[in-house]
């Protein structure tokens, strides 16, 4: 929740119409996505190919850092 409070208002309307995507090892966790649904309210979706989706993914952030850097660079713990 606390990474969606920080998206910027142009991906959050993404967000909202699109849903959340599941990637990775994680996405194969029976249960995760009606968890994460129940908890946002958000459509939750899991990738066709969850582990691939890693890779390509960080592409993209690589390519859009500028627009995802709030959300992909956290403050220091204390």
């Amino acid at each position: 929740k606390s990474t969606l409070d920080k998206t910027p208002p142009e991906l959050a309307s993404d967000l909202m119409d699109r849903g959340i995507v599941l990637t990775g090892g994680g996405a194969l966790l029976r249960g995760l996505d009606e968890r994460l649904r129940h908890e946002t309210g958000m459509p939750v979706h899991i990738s066709e190919r969850p582990l691939q989706a890693v890779a390509e993914g960080s592409g993209k952030c690589v390519e859009e850092f500028e627009a995802l850097e709030k959300v992909l660079i956290s403050e220091p713990r204390r």
